[in-house]
């Protein structure tokens, strides 16, 4: 049998050896019901205290009082692009956007696509998305201010909260870097987060609402795009996604039993060092897509000096069983990510191929091959 790959994919992602060991312990009959939580019924005791736990787990790793309403929803991030402008932006009101990437835009041209106005309050478009844009502006009569807290096509995510208004809501994708770090929540009206990156599998998204952002929900709203609906039905207005959200509720707790989200920030940034030292200790071989401050710890990006020493960089890392290294198709490049899952180990293991790699391909030969 082959041997666990250093798994860098950015989604979904890696998983942790324990947590994939528990699901296959538990697969065919999860604590003795006789049945695998893929038949378990939603409406069944024993699938109540999967999802009850799961919940009460974002609540304890956040600290959420009870101020906040946590869903677990499914259709991804991408339905929140649509969700959040439809619920809680009026007609008379502007929906505001800080646009770091292809998700951000799509957030902001989601909320356009069904009428409402969108207003781009900043961008860094015009550098190839290479930082976080510190000023910004947002539009009179705002409905909320959106940001997109890790960027993982470019690498760069949020190291600080923005500065608003007390009465503009604050809303936040945080697929990328969902429970990688502290966050002070409170800055937040609503938070949401595809799962299969740092908290389990494809097919679950967790959206947090404060609860005085629900008295701002608009009404009469097509029945499964309504938060309200989730809300009182606590995410069971029809079946959730079971497996993905039991899934999520493993990470969680394996988070908490890794020390919680102060030791899982300690754990990712000191992963990311060994990789950002060997491009920052290369002489410009490899080079950061992304100005220094605005580096992300889940998703680092670079590139070498051509497109051929790229595929020959990714073939050969291949061969090392080392995959998922390869930059999104719109970017090109090499992208290594590197969320709560993937293991110190791979990260070491990269570095220290990246090295070698340099040696053995000097940029003298690159520079003849482009001439």
């Amino acid at each position: 049998m082959k041997k666990r790959a250093h798994n860098f994919n950015a989604g979904p992602a890696v998983l942790p050896d324990e947590v994939l060991m528990e699901i296959q312990a538990n697969l065919l009959n999860y604590h003795q019901t006789g049945q695998s939580v893929l038949e378990m019924s939603h409406r069944s005791k024993d699938y109540q205290a999967i999802i009850d736990d799961a919940q009460e787990s974002v609540k304890s790793l956040y600290r959420l009082g009870d101020d906040y309403e946590v869903l677990f929803l499914q259709g991804g991030a991408s339905l929140q692009y649509l969700m959040i402008p439809l619920n809680l932006c009026s007609d008379r009101q502007v929906a505001n956007y800080i646009c770091t990437g292809e998700s951000a835009i799509k957030a902001h041209d989601e909320a356009r696509k069904i009428g409402k106005k969108a207003f781009m309050a900043a961008s860094s478009e015009d550098s190839n998305f290479n930082h976080i844009p510190k000023d910004f502006m947002i539009f009179k009569n705002p409905a909320y201010l959106h940001i997109t807290t890790n960027n993982a096509i470019y690498g760069t995510e949020y190291h600080f909260d923005p500065v608003i208004p007390n009465d503009v809501p604050l809303i936040a994708d945080m697929s990328s870097d969902f429970m990688s770090k502290p966050i002070d929540v409170k800055r937040y009206s609503l938070i949401y987060a595809s799962a299969g990156k740092n908290i389990g599998i494809a097919g679950c998204t967790i959206v947090i609402i404060r609860k005085d952002l629900i008295e701002r929900l608009q009404p009469d709203l097509p029945t499964m795009l309504s938060y309200k609906t989730h809300i009182d039905s606590s995410s069971m207005f029809n079946t959730p996604p079971t497996f993905s959200i039991y899934v999520t509720g493993l990470m969680l707790r394996w988070i908490q039993i890794s020390g919680g989200l102060r030791q899982v920030e300690i754990n990712n940034k000191h992963k990311a060092k060994y990789i950002y030292d060997a491009i920052d200790g290369s002489y410009g071989y490899y080079r950061g897509a992304v100005q220094l401050k605005d580096r992300s710890f889940m998703n680092i990006t670079f590139r070498l000096p051509s497109e051929e020493l790229e595929e020959k960089f990714i073939n050969e890392a291949y061969a090392l069983n080392m995959i998922g290294l390869k930059g999104h198709r719109n970017v090109g490049g090499i992208r290594a990510s590197i969320y709560n899952s993937c293991p110190v180990v791979s990260c070491h293991a990269l570095a220290i191929f990246m090295n070698k790699f340099r040696v053995a391909n000097p940029k003298q030969f690159a520079d003849k091959d482009e001439k």
